[in-house]
């Protein structure tokens, strides 16, 4: 046999494989933008749609524009997921008490982190959230009734924060607040460090804490871009509950770090992580 057309006819097919390669991995991108454009897209008109009704429904005060337009997201949030084919699923590995407020955590390693919440089995409930989302145009209208806001800005914008969460516990609400404070996730290190303020909370005002897994959402929308958006299970996991009756404001650290193991072993067994 001829070497050099041996040659030759594996440089071909080398070529033509690379070819066929890069021109399936340019498809992919752009069904992916495409995609991604379309979901964006419906959850910008949900936004307009719910800053509408919320409009509307302020003349009703604050505390039921609040939960009327939190069942408003959950209705949001399940259209959305079915538009997009997005499958949100719970899992439990003990029972959860449902008349009672609780102080939920959760690991946070992207912005699919955030439709869940409204999702939670446990009514009513309302997350911790950052001040500068709510300058967002129509969205931050909607974000601010829907929200406990915080606001770092200074000694008296925190504590002002920390009293509002209080009130809120007060009256039986339970409370979202990602402990992590922003996006981290590695296979070595499933968590970042907890900031105190959470468990801290916990225990001045005696009341449970809930883990919770966001096991699925960075492969649903990795942090780095919105437009890695892709389709598919969106999975939370309940831990069992942690009851603070026997810490003190001592105890904060090794509250947090029973938290932090518990979560870390977890994100390990269910991402299959070493």
């Amino acid at each position: 046999m001829d070497l050099s057309k041996q040659s030759y006819g594996l440089n071909v097919y080398s070529g033509l494989f690379y070819y066929i390669s890069n021109l399936m991995e340019t498809l992919k991108k752009i069904i992916q933008t495409i995609y991604c454009i379309y979901a964006l897209t419906i959850f910008s008109l949900f936004a307009v749609l719910s800053a509408i009704l919320l409009f509307f429904m302020l003349p009703f005060g604050t505390a039921k524009v609040a939960n009327r337009i939190y069942k408003v997201c959950r209705y949001w949030a399940k259209i959305w997921y079915l538009l997009i084919g997005i499958q949100h699923e719970e899992l439990f590995e003990s029972t959860m008490p449902m008349n009672q407020a609780l102080i939920f955590v959760a690991n946070h390693n992207s912005y699919m982190d955030i439709p869940p919440i409204v999702l939670l089995q446990h009514q009513p409930i309302r997350p911790l959230g950052k001040f500068e989302p709510s300058k967002i145009p129509i969205f931050g209208f909607v974000y601010k009734a829907v929200v406990v806001l915080v606001d770092r800005s200074s000694p008296a914008k925190r504590a002002q924060s920390v009293r509002a969460l209080k009130a809120t516990l007060q009256k039986n609400i339970s409370i979202f607040i990602f402990p992590e404070g922003t996006f981290s996730m590695t296979n070595a290190q499933p968590l970042k460090s907890f900031y105190p303020g959470a468990f801290k909370l916990a225990i001045e005002m005696q009341v449970p804490i809930q883990p919770i897994l966001m096991i699925d959402a960075v492969d649903r929308m990795h942090f780095e871009s919105v437009f890695t958006l892709n389709p598919g299970k969106n999975r939370v996991v309940y831990l069992p509950i942690i009851e603070v009756q026997s810490y003190t404001i001592q105890d904060i650290e090794k509250l947090r770090d029973l938290v932090y193991q518990k979560m870390d072993e977890g994100l390990r067994r269910y991402r299959n992580y070493p």
